[in-house]
């Protein structure tokens, strides 16, 4: 993201501000991990790109767990993985729990992502019943609204 990119989400009415400690995990130099969260109505969108590894593992289960805490319920919690070039396994097992957080709150989490395999490693994890994949942020913003089956 270049610094235009980044003053506009900075400056956006819509940007969603993370805590200092998140930030500065997400802003070291040895990261692999970016990361920029904008709300949606109740809906709260993370769009995530580099890598998550186990190296990371704790700073993208805090991401999604304070992006999740400003959903406000019924909304939704969008993770935007298109800009992911690796996601470990330990990536889709914070991405469970945090789908059982998010539906005790009421909150459906959903994945965006334009690479097939993401779908098909969260038919193999036994996700799929639980996370919908969409290949847009719009369409799992309608889902909100009652809009559009997803995109398996």
């Amino acid at each position: 993201m270049n610094l235009a990119t980044a003053d506009f989400f900075l400056s956006s009415p819509n940007h969603l501000t993370l805590s200092t400690r998140l930030l500065s995990e997400l802003g070291n130099s040895h990261s692999k991990l970016r990361a920029t969260t904008q709300r949606s109505g109740s809906a709260v969108v993370v769009y995530a790109g580099g890598e998550i590894d186990a190296c990371n593992e704790s700073t993208w289960r805090r991401l999604l767990a304070e992006a999740a805490a400003a959903v406000t319920p019924p909304g939704t919690l969008v993770i935007d993985t298109s800009g992911l070039g690796f996601m470990g396994c330990c990536a889709f097992s914070v991405l469970a729990d945090q789908v059982e957080a998010c539906g005790r709150r009421g909150i459906e989490l959903c994945l965006v992502s334009c690479q097939a395999v993401v779908p098909r490693i969260i038919e193999a994890c036994g996700l799929h019943e639980l996370l919908t994949v969409h290949s847009t942020v719009d369409s799992a913003l309608a889902t909100e609204i009652g809009a559009d089956t997803p995109v398996l």
